[in-house]
């Protein structure tokens, strides 16, 4: 009982650094947050049962509802589903942009195809690839950007939302030939910077190593085959550039209890429903602290956000979590001391930036920041 007071503690501190009112033991005794029937592919259990304190999950979902723009928040613990809610237009079957949570499902593939050896190596120069534009580069430095740079975003592009132009590039659409036209702001491998276009190369390289239409190259098929249809994930759409290449970055249309399979299956070391879908060690590969104190912005008052391949590390409070995230808000959440998975879905607030969109994002990355961090640990 203690822990558990001292954990409340916490949460309503954490949340007083947001300004936000605390909830009165009337207002969590009300709060309903049970599945529903209607969850296939899951077993559902109570937190109580998993060895969950019921207020904390309470108190997160009391605090879900006074979000702006969260559409769902579930809670997998030991395996079971113990809580989940819809917001706003939120539900069970939307397939919602997930924006950036996008490139861990690239990430995902990466590992998956050096596994069934349509790619070779990590260390192989990104070029490799792209022998139809090796002519037209004018920075020898290009030629020393590795796979293994890109899935660690220290390839050297730059972080093209920090100006008009890379805005511009964006939202216009990238194509293979942007690897050329996009200048580096360091030498490759040298230091660390968020790059959507190190993501969307990953997903080209993959489609021209691993796709069985060599005439279309599109990666749906070999992500289907190797990673959608062994989770029972059946995308409402993934986005295309203008060569028909699939959005390495974002744009991919899934639903919150897909993506908690996602981190479900990472948190048992790549397996899903008996079957080994992701190589084990490309798990713990992927939760490494390649670069720390990775972002721009600090998430929570002391929270520290790590890069891994195509994946996060936040340390808050006690634990360090494993995050997809995306703009939004969009988060799987993966916390392996605790054997525990926290999905958000959100507006993705396509084109939306500034402080009034970021805002909204923070609120909803703090959400499930303090929630763990409010954990007793054990």
């Amino acid at each position: 009982m203690a822990a558990v007071a001292a954990a409340l503690a916490t949460v309503a501190a954490l949340a007083a650094c947001g300004g936000e009112p605390d909830p009165t033991p009337e207002e969590l005794a009300a709060v309903e947050y049970a599945p529903g029937d209607d969850v296939e592919g899951w077993q559902v259990s109570t937190p109580e049962a998993q060895g969950l304190d019921p207020d904390l999950v309470a108190e997160v979902y009391w605090r879900a509802a006074h979000l702006e723009s969260i559409y769902s928040l579930l809670v997998i613990k030991n395996g079971y589903l113990v809580a989940e809610k819809y917001f706003h237009v939120g539900g069970p079957y939307q397939k919602t942009n997930v924006q950036s949570v996008t490139k861990s499902y690239t990430g995902t593939l990466v590992g998956i195809a050096l596994e069934d050896g349509c790619l070779s190596s990590l260390d192989e120069p990104m070029m490799t690839y792209f022998p139809e534009l090796e002519a037209r580069l004018d920075d020898p430095r290009k030629d020393q950007i590795t796979v293994r740079d890109l899935l660690q975003m220290r390839a050297g592009y730059p972080w093209l939302e920090s100006s008009a132009e890379g805005k511009e590039l964006l939202y216009h659409g990238f194509e293979p030939a942007n690897l050329v036209d996009v200048p580096l702001k360091r030498d490759p491998g040298s230091g660390w910077d968020y790059s959507n276009l190190s993501s969307h190369l990953l997903a080209i390289i993959l489609a021209r190593a691993c796709a069985t239409d060599e005439a279309s190259h599109d990666l749906m098929d070999f992500a289907t085959e190797h990673l959608f249809d062994p989770l029972g994930t059946t995308p409402g759409r993934w986005q295309v550039d203008w060569d028909g290449y699939r959005l390495g970055y974002t744009e991919l249309f899934v639903s919150a209890r897909d993506m908690a399979r996602l981190g479900q299956t990472y948190l048992d070391g790549g397996v899903y429903d008996g079957q080994q879908v992701v190589p084990a060690a490309w798990v713990d590969e992927s939760w490494q602290k390649y670069t720390e104190s990775a972002w721009y912005y600090k998430v929570g008052p002391n929270w520290h956000s790590n890069y891994g391949y195509q994946w996060w590390l936040i340390d808050a409070g006690p634990y360090t979590y494993d995050l997809a995230w995306g703009h939004g808000g969009q988060q799987i959440a993966v916390l392996p001391e605790q054997d525990l998975v926290v999905v958000v879905t959100a507006d993705p607030l396509y084109g939306q930036f500034g402080d009034g969109p970021w805002a909204l994002e923070k609120s909803n990355l703090n959400l499930v920041a303090n929630f763990i961090a409010g954990i007793p640990e054990t």
